[in-house]
């Protein structure tokens, strides 16, 4: 597990990492991921980067159908949600 110095009175930014529930919009489905930062860290929150992956793909830009794919390092697992949804 990462350590991450945080201090949630401190970083305005980070406060949406403590909504219990994050609703997002890919593939034609609506996606809610639960969160929980304090008991289960880093890999219990969706990050940017997941949003901006799963845009990516969204936009086509990798051909999903048909092919299999394995998500390492994945979170919540958001991106591997996105592409099983494009892929079928």
């Amino acid at each position: 597990m990462a350590l991450v110095p945080y201090d949630e009175t401190a970083v305005v930014g980070l406060q949406r990492f403590h909504k219990p529930l994050a609703t997002f919009s890919f593939a034609n489905h609506t996606i809610q991921i639960q969160q929980d930062w304090r008991q289960l860290g880093v890999a219990a929150v969706v990050w940017d980067a997941a949003v901006v992956l799963c845009t990516y793909l969204e936009m086509g830009a990798v051909e999903l159908r048909g092919r299999s794919a394995v998500e390492l390092g994945a979170g919540t697992g958001l991106v591997g949600i996105v592409a099983a949804l494009l892929g079928d």
